[in-house]
């Protein structure tokens, strides 16, 4: 009987100590905490897409395969501002094999940077290409391994992979090159 007192402690002791969430157990017999990998993002326009992140890949729920600049910028930004009218060309130049989805990861007071402060800075700047804001910005940042720095940006070839990553102001001419080399790689 004793023994069957220790026995149910010890279960109840594992239990409160190991609690209930989302993780796994890994090969190694570490536990791993459930990362999301469906984001919703939702443009200034009012339109919304998903990117599903599938192990390394991330695939975009966009209306036609395209490669895709992945963009994480901030209004107040001067690295990332002076690299509009370089993001502009690039779209301009690849129109039907290009999307540049440039995602802000602007707060103010801890709240969300508005739609209509980001449709003023797009004006402003003639952006040209689609920006996201929501709250999902930042959970994706987390299943890319945090961004730490920006602009930060990811160019994803049309099956989803993730080709480069572009810390900082980039030149023009490097990116499209590397775009150039993923059209040619069809």
């Amino acid at each position: 009987m004793q023994f069957k007192n220790i026995a149910f402690i010890a279960i109840l002791s594992i239990l409160f100590f190991t609690g209930c969430g989302d993780s796994k157990v890994n090969e190694d017999g570490k536990t791993e905490a459930k990362i999301q990998t469906k984001f919703q993002l939702s443009n200034i326009d009012g339109t919304t897409f998903t990117i599903n992140k599938e192990g390394e890949k991330l695939i975009f729920d966009l209306p036609e395969k395209k490669i895709v600049l992945l963009n994480f910028f901030g209004t107040w930004c001067n690295p990332c501002i002076a690299e509009i009218p370089h993001l502009n060309n690039l779209i301009n130049k690849y129109p039907k094999d290009l999307e540049i989805v440039a995602v802000s990861l602007d707060k103010k007071n801890e709240k969300q940077t508005t739609n209509e402060a980001l449709e003023s800075f797009k004006n402003k700047y003639n952006i040209q290409y689609k920006i996201v804001n929501s709250e999902e910005n930042y959970k994706l940042t987390s299943a890319l391994g945090e961004i730490k720095t920006i602009p930060t940006m990811f160019l994803i070839d049309k099956k989803g992979n993730i080709k480069q990553k572009y810390t900082g102001v980039i030149p023009e001419e490097m990116i499209e090159t590397d775009i150039k080399k993923e059209l040619e790689e069809k």
